[in-house]
């Protein structure tokens, strides 16, 4: 029998599928360190929305590469005046372990390049506190999110 591989790249991680769609192993996606979640700890509103200019669409896999349901997406992202409460939104995966989260596009100036910290928590699986860079002109973006199972 003949197997043949595809590798697909996500965002700090990748998968593979053989000729029958089966995928192996994915890789976890690194973790970024705390950002402002250090601050202010990991709350905020469930809201997909804090304005427009921006969508970001994700996924969140576990290492399997199957969907993880009801994963806490918690979004937040600098404003012209930082970090404060109204660039804050948190959402939950779906059944096929998607979000969606729309917002205008981030402040750079002082804060390096257009980022959006996201940080996923799921009661099976490690914390995982990342950010997505927003390209220049974006506005739209995909990110895939791979969270190692807890031992």
């Amino acid at each position: 029998m003949l197997v043949c591989l595809v590798t697909v790249a996500a965002a700090g991680g990748a998968f593979a599928l053989t000729a029958s769609g089966e995928s192996t192993a994915c890789q976890p996606t690194r973790n970024d360190g705390a950002g402002p979640f250090q601050q202010s700890g990991l709350s905020a509103p469930r809201r997909a929305k804090i304005g427009t200019g921006h969508v970001l669409l994700g996924r969140v896999l576990g290492t399997d590469c199957k969907p993880i349901v009801r994963a806490l997406v918690v979004l937040w992202q600098a404003g012209p005046n930082g970090y404060g409460p109204g660039g804050r939104g948190s959402v939950r995966t779906d059944r096929s372990g998607r979000f969606r989260f729309e917002g205008p596009v981030p402040a750079s100036e002082g804060y390096g390049v257009p980022h959006i910290h996201i940080a996923v928590l799921h009661p099976a699986y490690e914390e995982l506190v990342t950010r997505y860079i927003v390209r220049r002109g974006a506005k739209t973006g995909r990110i895939t999110l791979v969270l190692a199972p807890l031992l």
